[in-house]
């Protein structure tokens, strides 16, 4: 899926395109024994839509639990090629975003610059280039358009966040969710600010030889285009097929980069995307791709901690008490609801070392949808919220769980975070 394509970006020929594809795809699921040709259609309108249609397509291809298991493998096949290289804008639109946001054509700005791209992705698309210091780099462009097309999506899930608060009551506030989920969708069009991001994760993690960050190039970037240093190593693909003793160790370095980032920095990256990381020998890991980070208050980072040591000291009683405090819940049925849920969420770390299957992967995304449900079923005073954060901290447990799952390793996680901890997180 490498070819130049138009962008439909009009706010109703999107809906009108993803009101076909959900009839298409639905008919697909249920009558077709291995669902191949509503996969393959699948992945044609999201690619061609890119923006957060391509994103949700992104995340099916890879997040246990999201596709009936019988389906799971075509889907995984032909939404896969969305996560490789998504329909890509042609060198004449991409050469324009750069002029217009750098002030000069990329001739100029860099010693050499590759009009075919290494990678395009639901937001932008990554060219090859090189610094007239011989600095060999990678740009990020934005697809022209793009900015219309995800806004128009955003509206129209504010739609959707609106009828589902009527549907299920004000007391789930799927309105609320909505609104921090546009907030924070909108911060990826922002290549600025996902520079400074990584700048900060690149200074969080310095000190771990396991974990590297790409440096910014500041002077070649700009709210549109973001030039940072290339970096060279093993697909995930290539990974999960390498020897034991290295998916255990880079499972244990994305795992400290994720809790570091989170219960040390106050940040998580809530976009675990297998593409954005890079192995290299001795279990080190390359983490790119900032463009959906959220902060985490000093309050809500203090009682993740709590919760995070109870699980590793097996202290069920500690840790369903920091439970309620972190999910903000009412007591009654529905807390003893979310607190079992949560329980199941650590089992890597309370029964570490574990192994996390796509099957356990799976289950969490399927046990979510089904607490919801039985959530409407409890008195109205006991059900609460998602917590602020909430909705994409699950979007990254759940993507994360599965990049691991597919580690196929046992680790000990709890081993990972009691050096974490060490640092004085």
């Amino acid at each position: 899926m490498t070819s130049d394509r138009d962008l439909p970006s009009g706010r109703l020929s999107r809906v009108a395109r993803l009101t076909w594809l959900g009839a298409r795809t639905g008919a697909g699921l249920l009558l077709e024994k291995r669902g191949e040709r509503a996969a393959e259609t699948a992945a044609e309108v999201l690619g061609t839509m890119r923006g957060l249609a391509a994103k949700m397509g992104q995340m099916a291809s890879y997040v246990d639990g999201v596709v009936p298991e019988s389906k799971r493998d075509a889907f995984e096949a032909a939404l896969g090629t969305l996560r490789a290289a998504a329909p890509t804008s042609s060198p004449e639109a991409i050469r324009g975003v750069i002029e217009r946001e750098l002030g000069a054509p990329p001739r100029e700005l860099f010693a050499s610059f590759d009009d075919a791209p290494l990678a395009s992705a639901s937001i932008g698309q990554v060219h090859a280039a090189t610094l007239h210091d011989g600095t060999e780099v990678v740009v990020k462009v934005q697809h022209p358009g793009i900015e219309r097309a995800v806004d128009h999506d955003l509206k129209n899930m504010r739609v959707m966040g609106g009828l589902k608060s009527a549907m299920i009551g004000a007391k789930f506030e799927a309105k609320r969710v909505m609104e921090e989920l546009d907030r924070h969708f909108r911060e990826e069009l922002d290549y600025g600010l996902e520079a400074e991001r990584q700048r900060l994760f690149r200074e969080m993690h310095a000190h771990d030889p396991r974990i590297l960050v790409p440096r910014v190039i500041g002077e070649r970037s700009a709210r549109r285009v973001m030039t940072s240093e290339r970096v060279r190593g093993l697909s995930f693909e290539e990974a999960c097929a390498a020897p034991e003793a290295d998916r255990r160790a880079w499972a244990e370095a994305l795992w400290a980069f994720v809790f570091r980032s989170s219960l040390q920095g106050g940040h998580f990256n809530a976009d675990p995307h297998p593409g954005n990381f890079f192995f290299h020998e001795g279990g080190r890991v390359t983490a790119i791709d900032y463009g959906c980070v959220v902060q985490l208050p000093v309050a809500r980072r203090e009682v993740a901690k709590r919760v995070h040591q109870a699980a590793i000291a097996g202290d069920r009683a500690a840790f369903r008490e920091a439970g309620k405090v972190m999910m903000q819940t009412n007591g009654g049925a529905f807390e003893a609801l979310v607190l079992d849920y949560l329980e199941r969420c650590f089992l890597p770390l309370s029964e570490s070392p574990y192994r996390i299957t796509r099957e356990y992967a799976g289950s969490l995304v399927d046990g979510m949808v089904k607490g919801a449900v039985e959530g409407l079923k409890t008195k109205k005073d006991e059900m609460v919220p998602l917590p602020e954060g909430m909705a994409l901290m699950n979007r990254l447990q759940f993507g994360f769980y599965s990049v691991l799952a597919r580690m196929d390793v046992e680790v000990d996680y709890a081993a990972v975070e009691r050096g974490l901890f060490a640092e004085r997180l």
